[in-house]
């Protein structure tokens, strides 16, 4: 018995690679044909070959007799009493990830996770003491903000503005997809967005941040900091045992010389741990090395870790010292936290994965 051939993504084709197809597979069609699912697959956002209405009933036939389009799904959604929405969304081999709508008067933001898990095991992120199964490819990413788009359109009327790669995961450990995303996301031929209404935040990995520079990237980069001298942030993240402070610094630097992008610094003040005037003036001192600003961010709490987040008084004081020093700060309040969407807070509990 013959075994059945096993069907090609084709969303993980080229524009080249489609026409190639078209032209051996499927003979007698025009390169346009390739020009035309392209654009369905991409522009369009299509997610099954049934949608292609330009295209003939026989030539969708022969299509998904070779082809397979491995969409993304919502698996299910949670509504914050803020209006924040998370998802689960279920992949293909059926693993699961997160994503986040956050709706704000100025802004509608999507946060969108780049791996199944993560690898990084930093001590107060709830991914963090999860396995790293995989990493998501470009479309994946990419099925992530064409569906919270349409979640926000049908829930608060407006289309997104923004897209934060701060889900689960850590996307320079995912660097050639994350990057093929983003190309995705503004391209015209895809969702034609603004590199500028892109960030991009990473735990800290040198010589990623350096290649970032070399590929002069236009989105926006963040650094998730939380402390500004090695002993402390060893202890809480452990990739700055391979990636000092002084390697993230030369390397910001390079980064700011190649794209004159200042950076994000994301900076928790946890109770008891990082919250004195000492660590204000370390952070403020590690600021002189490139233009950037600070966003201080509420900590919430997590099962695994005994974390807390420092009182009013003190984040107020820690906000006030770093702008006495001329370092543009601000202080950004959670969001989701009730349905644990918020910072840090991204963990699978779902354990049905079908």
């Amino acid at each position: 018995m013959k075994a059945a051939k096993e069907k090609i993504d084709i969303r993980s084709l080229n524009p080249e690679q489609l026409q190639e197809y078209f032209v051996r597979l499927l003979g007698e069609e025009k390169n346009f044909r390739a020009k035309q699912v392209y654009e369905w697959l991409w522009k369009k956002s299509c997610f099954s070959f049934d949608e292609m209405s330009n295209i003939s009933k026989e030539l969708r036939t022969k299509l998904d007799e070779n082809f397979v389009i491995n969409n993304v799904k919502i698996h299910r959604s949670q509504y914050s009493a803020d209006k924040t929405i998370k998802n689960s969304f279920i992949l293909h081999d059926t693993h699961l990830i997160e994503g986040v709508l956050i709706p704000a008067p100025e802004r509608m933001t999507a946060c969108v996770s780049s791996q199944v898990g993560c690898s990084l095991t930093c001590k107060f992120c709830a991914t963090g003491y999860m396995e790293r199964k995989r990493n998501l490819d470009a479309a994946e990413i990419y099925d992530q903000v064409v569906l919270i788009d349409r979640q926000a359109r049908e829930n608060y009327g407006i289309p997104l503005s923004n897209i934060v790669y701060m889900g689960m995961g850590e996307p320079l450990l995912n660097y050639k997809n994350v990057l093929e995303s983003v190309e995705k996301i503004t391209s015209e031929e895809g969702l034609n967005m603004a590199a500028k209404r892109i960030t991009v935040s990473t735990a800290g990995i040198a010589k990623m941040i350096k290649k970032l520079g070399d590929d002069n990237v236009k989105f926006n980069l963040a650094l998730s900091l939380h402390a500004a001298n090695d002993e402390k942030r060893n202890t809480i993240m452990p990739i700055n045992e391979q990636n000092s402070l002084k390697a993230l610094a030369e390397a910001l630097k390079y980064y700011f010389a190649k794209t004159k992008n200042a950076v994000t610094y994301e900076y928790i003040v946890f109770d008891g741990f990082n919250d004195t005037l000492q660590d204000a003036a370390e952070l403020a001192r590690f600021c002189k090395h490139l233009p950037c600003k600070v966003n201080i961010i509420e900590y919430n709490p997590i099962a695994f870790a005994s974390y807390l987040n420092a009182g009013e008084d003190k984040i107020e004081a820690f906000a006030d010292y770093l702008r006495k020093q001329g370092v543009t700060t601000n202080i950004r309040r959670s969001r989701g936290k009730d349905i644990d969407a918020a910072c840090g807070q991204l963990a699978i509990k779902d354990e049905a994965q079908a």
